[in-house]
């Protein structure tokens, strides 16, 4: 029977001489309980089946969670009185260990509620970011695209409302799950007894990796790590490492060990013995490019980039103390050009003129973001991701650069990432032919096109329901933008045009490393550049099915109360 004293009503449930209340809300969708069945003790939802203890509450399905119960006396006269307080002792732990369970067991519905559940209770976004990222590194041998998706996010919630934070850290943690569901867990190694210097491990290290060790490989990491080496040093120990190969594994070695380090930068460096080992076993494995006839023949660019990574990391001593070196723009144009070894000997010179690592990194950066804004449509669809490729790759290591700095004494091997960088960008030449006109060019003066930023943003988002609107996005960027309004307002349009998506991989990479470009370059001509390729990625891949956007809604509307069943009543 039904307790109509309390609000909302509470189920009496008497079972075996006892009497139960128990919360009326089916803790998986809301259904009401008292609608259920019961049977030997157990209470089934007759919605989706999920079935609970009747004494305590406990699910036996764990995608349901627990039921909450209340306190029941039988007094004198057969009077029952029911204390109708619902809730958990300690909200935040309870919500914490279901993200646990929901990531253990990939229960999609459950991670949602439960990351709007911590947010609730008081969690901080970056607590959640570290318990999906601690939990991904231990339970898959190896960094993986959800590792790399959850870190994006993360680096791109100052950018996000309240809602999409609950959003962006839903879709992180979802992908984390999905990566470690049935996947080998990680084996602990342990770090060396002795604490050799920082030399010495990088010379081992790079041994390791180039025969293909990994155990070896990561006792020599954790040993740095242990030995408490900065966050700088460790960047250079792993990147000369591996830019001992070119580009290897398509570009994307690289950039995961790079989200590996802004990872720690969310979550704290405390756990960097956790996560840093998780991309030693990729750096291992992976091919590099000298492996791949295309930088072979019929120009032999990896001779190429051996012959100037000798010479580039010593160019910088000299030089790095300068800081006045400002012809990015010409560099990035030079870096474009149809001759590898022209493009090399650009490098090489800017170098010399004064350019820092970072410097270089940020023109190469660019450049490959012009390759984006400026892709053909007449080229297959897939060919947007060797177009995506090798600006992700080169924001990484522009990122890298940055991270190890221009004050260290010795020369910094992972300059050869832009030589690698700047040879993949080449390649990927014949994707302007034709070229893609940016807005604002030939004559189009956007006046056709909304004022208010409101306005752009509505007709942005519309656009990104319909396919093939990849100019058209590209306009109402270039509209925001010269008109003056806030940049940080777009970042967060095209963040909530991403996360209403079910986007694949690369759609998180190319916003989180479009962003970052712009923040370096802001609201100047390169800037617009670099947020127009964006916009026409992310038009060429949207809309998807939006199914993750409905599973964080129902979870959104069920920890506020919301009646799901009755809504489905009313529409039916």
């Amino acid at each position: 029977m039904l307790c109509m004293a309390a609000t909302p009503p509470v189920p009496l449930v008497h079972e075996g001489g006892q009497v139960f209340a128990l919360d009326n809300r089916c803790p998986h969708m809301g259904f009401p309980l008292d609608r259920g069945s019961l049977d030997d003790g157990i209470l089934t939802c007759h919605w989706h089946h999920a079935r609970f203890e009747l004494a305590s509450g406990c699910t036996f399905d764990l995608w349901a969670d627990d039921v909450p119960t209340c306190p029941v006396e039988i007094r004198a006269g057969g009077e029952i009185w029911v204390k109708p307080v619902f809730g958990y002792a300690d909200p935040a732990e309870h919500w914490c260990q279901r993200l646990e369970d929901g990531l253990a067991h990939n229960l999609s519905l459950v991670i949602a509620k439960a990351v709007h559940g911590q947010l609730t209770a008081g969690r901080r976004p970056a607590d959640v970011v570290r318990q999906a990222a601690l939990f991904g590194a231990r339970n898959r041998d190896g960094w993986d695209t959800g590792l790399t998706i959850l870190t994006a996010l993360g680096r791109l919630l100052p950018f996000l409302s309240e809602e999409e934070t609950q959003l962006a850290l839903f879709h992180g943690a979802r992908r984390v799950a999905a990566d470690c569901d049935g996947a080998t867990p990680r084996r602990e190694r342990e770090p060396l007894a002795s604490q050799p210097d920082l030399a010495t491990l990088k010379r081992w290290l790079r041994r390791w990796v180039a025969v293909r060790h990994r155990d070896a490989a990561e006792r020599t990491v954790l040993t740095a790590i242990v030995g408490r080496a900065t966050p700088a040093a460790l960047a250079d120990l792993l990147f000369a490492a591996e830019t001992d190969r070119a580009y290897a594994g398509g570009g994307h070695s690289l950039d995961f060990i790079n989200k590996a380090f802004e990872c720690l930068d969310v979550i704290g460096w405390e756990h960097a013995t956790d996560l840093l080992p998780s991309v030693v076993g990729q750096m291992a494995a992976a091919r590099g490019a000298e492996e791949r006839t295309a930088w072979r023949q019929p120009v032999d660019l990896i001779a190429l980039c051996q012959r100037a990574g000798v010479e580039l990391p010593h160019l910088f001593t000299a030089s790095d103390q300068a800081g006045d070196w400002s012809d990015h723009v010409a560099l990035s144009n030079r870096l474009l050009g149809d001759d590898p070894a022209e493009i090399i000997d650009a490098l090489t010179a800017a170098a010399r003129e004064g350019a820092s690592p970072t410097d270089l990194g940020r023109s190469l950066a660019y450049a490959a973001a012009l390759r984006v804004a400026r892709f053909g449509t007449a080229n297959e669809h897939s060919d947007w991701e060797t177009a995506h490729h090798v600006f992700t790759y080169t924001n990484a290591i522009h990122q890298t650069l940055r991270r190890i700095g221009s004050a260290r004494p010795d020369p910094v091997e992972a300059v050869r990432g832009l030589l690698h960088g700047a040879m993949a960008l080449y390649l990927a030449r014949y994707l302007n032919v034709p070229p893609a006109s940016l807005p604002g060019e030939s004559g189009d003066r956007l006046n056709d096109l909304p004022i208010v930023a409101e306005e752009i943003s509505a007709a942005l988002l519309d656009t990104f329901d319909r396919q093939r609107q990849i100019d058209a996005a590209a306009r109402l960027v270039a509209r925001h933008l010269t008109l003056g309004h806030s940049p940080d307002a777009l970042i967060a349009t095209l963040a909530q045009a991403l996360l209403r998506e079910d986007a694949g991989f690369h759609a998180y990479q190319m916003l989180e490393a479009g962003v970052r470009q712009f923040q370096d370059w802001g609201n100047c001509d390169q800037g617009r550049h670099i947020l127009i390729a964006v916009a026409r990625y992310l038009a060429a891949h949207f809309p998807t099915q939006r199914a993750l956007l409905q599973t964080a809604d129902i979870a959104s509307r069920l920890t506020r109360g919301g009646e799901l069943h009755r809504e489905a009543e009313a529409i039916g």
